[in-house]
């Protein structure tokens, strides 16, 4: 007999979900990608000193003034150097890059909106600051500044136009686009002391003020005796680390001036690092006593301008350094081979002579007795075999050289440091102390110091 019920149909065993795949989903291929130093810089700003507006407003004047004053001090000319902070509104940077001024449309969805509670508790607290203030006035003490409510400027609101101005060198027409739109190129790489080296300092001052406005640079520039002035308006390709030259002229030089002018257009903040700024100035002023400054922050109200000059008070510069040839103790296997590539000695002998400081003709000699039988004072230096380089690297790490001379530093000396410090600071007391010249893995260096007591600035502690 069957089981089936009589007018139904036979029950359907229910069939299994298939189980998922679980074979890992392939990720996308790694593909390799090279970076500009310009790309590199832009994305890591925080290494040259650029974390935030405040703080990039600080490095692009440190960087324009220390540019400006090795320009000067390269040619012996007593450094005249004009900073200027110009303030510009973000109506003012609108108009300047030809963007109309929108109305808000959704106020609250904005950073700095302000419900109307949250305004009434700002004032109140407004209202017990003054009412503070009033009371410390009133004992005839001098009261601090009134904090700044967060969130009542929003971040990005205010620009800056940063000016430098010197009476240096000045830069040859043709290579201003690279000298400033291609980072790591410089005139620098010598072995002598200046404040700059890398070629770094004033494009990171061009790649924020792309990142943050978007303008390009002006620069005017003339040389001694140029009858033109070069100016020339460009910003940086990022990815291929060379400059987009916008205009590149020749002008009338009526004046005869020679220098350079460089002017930047960034985003900052100047009620943060005001304080940081001045003080800047004021210790480029201590220890440049030969160097006349002049500093001015232009504000969007007049009552906030501030105008500070710190007068030279000597023309006794420093000595001008000289490039000099790298000590045999400081070079690395790289550096020696890039001197074989570049060197236009015949043997080794004069390789030895020409190319590193204190080896004399004598000490070569016995250098390359000392370096074994394959080496001889008349062999060819360019046909150095890889071993025979790791040879005299290691003779250079072990044998006893002189120390280098100090001619390619520059030390401020005890005199101008000593004049910058009563002309800035008019201490009661000032000592200062200059070192002689000492010497780290083939590095000459040298120590200069200034200690002063009291001075007009000087705030007293009671206890």
């Amino acid at each position: 007999m069957d089981s089936e019920d009589s007018g139904g149909s036979p029950v359907e065993p229910k069939q299994k979900k298939k189980a998922k795949s679980k074979t890992p989903a392939k990720g996308k291929e790694s593909v390799l990608t090279q970076k500009s130093p310009a790309e590199f810089f832009a994305e890591n700003k925080n290494i040259a000193g650029f974390d935030n507006p405040g703080k990039s407003l600080y490095t692009t004047v440190r960087e324009l003034v220390e540019n400006a004053l090795d320009s000067t001090e390269s040619v012996g000319e007593l450094p005249v150097i004009e900073v200027t902070i110009e303030e510009i509104t973000k109506s003012t940077f609108n108009t300047m890059i030809g963007l109309i001024d929108r109305e808000r449309v959704d106020a609250a969805l904005y950073g700095d909106f302000e419900s109307e509670k949250a305004r009434e508790k700002r004032l109140a607290k407004e209202a017990r600051e003054q009412e503070k203030l009033a009371k410390i006035a009133a004992l005839g003490k001098k009261p601090k500044e009134m904090s700044t409510t967060k969130g009542q400027k929003a971040r990005g609101e205010t620009f800056f136009r940063v000016t430098c101005k010197d009476n240096g060198r000045g830069m040859p027409h043709d290579d201003i686009p690279n000298m400033l739109g291609r980072v790591l190129s410089g005139t620098k790489y010598g072995l002598k002391q200046t404040r700059g080296k890398f070629g770094l300092g004033a494009k990171m001052a061009l790649i924020w003020s792309k990142m943050s406005t978007g303008l390009p640079i002006d620069i005017y520039s003339a040389m001694k005796g140029q009858n033109y002035l070069s100016f020339c308006r460009l910003d940086i390709d990022i990815h291929k680390n060379i400059p987009h030259v916008h205009l590149h002229e020749k002008r009338d030089n009526n004046d005869k001036w020679n220098g350079a002018e460089i002017q930047v257009t960034i985003e900052g903040n100047w009620t943060t690092y005001r304080s940081k700024i001045i003080q800047y100035m004021r210790q480029m002023a201590v220890i440049t006593p030969y160097a006349q400054f002049l500093f001015r922050y232009i504000s969007a109200t007049a009552d906030k301008n501030v105008t500070i000059r710190f007068a030279r008070r000597t023309d006794v510069m420093p000595v001008v350094p000289i490039e000099t040839n790298y000590h045999p103790s400081a070079v690395d296997l790289l550096l020696i081979k890039r001197l074989i590539a570049e060197t236009s000695k015949q043997n080794l002998i004069q390789f030895l002579q020409h190319e590193f400081v204190n080896i004399s003709k004598s000490y070569a000699d016995r250098l390359i007795g000392e370096m074994g039988p394959d080496f001889t004072p008349k062999m060819a230096v360019k046909s150095l075999s890889s071993q025979q380089i790791v040879r005299i690297h290691q003779l250079f790490r072990q044998a006893k050289f002189d120390d280098p001379s100090g001619d390619c530093l520059s030390p401020a000396g005890e005199y101008n440091l000593r004049l910058g410090i009563i002309k800035e600071l008019h201490p009661d007391m000032v000592a200062t102390y200059e070192g002689s010249p000492h010497v780290f893995e083939g590095h000459p260096f040298i120590v200069e110091a200034g200690v002063s007591l009291g001075g007009k600035d000087v705030k007293q502690v009671h206890t």
